[in-house]
C-alpha cells in the first residue's frame, strides 16, 4: 500500500517514503568500553505488530519461521565475539606493556621509554600475528554469514509485503 506523501525538497526521500510508511528505526550507540575501547550498540528491533488474539496461547502470532530471530542472536553474537577479543587483547597487552615500563631503570630518559615501548609494539605486533589473523578470518566469515541470513530475512519481508511470499 503507498502513502501520499506531500511534495518536499528532497524527492529521493519523498520516493523512499512512498515505499514505507513507518517511523524509521534507530540503533543506539554506547560509549566506548574502557577495556575493549568499542562501542556497544542496541538494536532497535521493533517486534511486529500481530494482531490481537482472542486466546493468549493463538498460534497465529507465531510465524514458525526463525530466520529472523537467528538473525538477531547470530549479530548479538557477533558483537559479544567482537567485544571479548578486544578485551583480552588490550588486557593482555596493557599488562604486558606496563611490564615493559616497570622493567626499565627508574633513572632511564624518555628516550629510553620511546625506544623500549617501540621494540615493545615491534615484538608484540609479531607474536601477536598468527592470533590476529586467526579472529580476522573468523570474524569474517562470522560476518559474511550474518549478511546473508539478513539479505535474506529482508528478501523474505520485501516478498511478503508486495504479496508474493508466504506468511510462514
Amino acid at each position: 500500500m503507498f502513502v501520499r506523501v506531500p511534495r518536499c525538497v528532497s524527492t529521493s526521500f519523498c520516493r523512499s517514503r512512498t515505499l514505507h510508511a513507518s517511523f524509521p528505526r534507530r540503533d543506539l550507540v554506547g560509549p566506548p568500553d574502557p577495556v575493549s575501547n568499542l562501542r556497544p550498540v542496541i538494536y532497535d528491533d521493533t517486534p511486529a505488530q500481530s494482531a490481537p488474539a482472542s486466546h493468549p496461547y493463538s498460534l497465529k502470532e507465531f510465524t514458525g519461521d526463525t530466520r529472523e530471530y537467528q538473525w538477531k542472536v547470530q549479530r548479538q553474537e557477533l558483537d559479544a565475539y567482537n567485544h571479548n577479543f578486544w578485551a583480552d587483547s588490550n588486557t593482555r597487552f596493557n599488562a604486558a606493556l606496563e611490564a615493559r615500563l616497570s622493567s626499565l631503570p627508574a633513572d632511564s630518559t624518555s628516550y629510553d621509554r620511546e625506544l623500549a615501548m617501540s621494540d615493545f609494539y615491534g615484538s608484540w605486533l609479531a607474536q601477536e600475528q598468527d592470533r590476529l589473523r586467526a579472529y580476522n578470518a573468523e570474524w569474517r566469515k562470522r560476518n559474511w554469514d550474518n549478511i546473508v541470513l539478513e539479505a535474506r530475512v529482508k528478501y523474505q519481508k520485501f516478498m511478503a509485503r508486495i504479496g508474493l511470499g508466504s506468511s510462514t
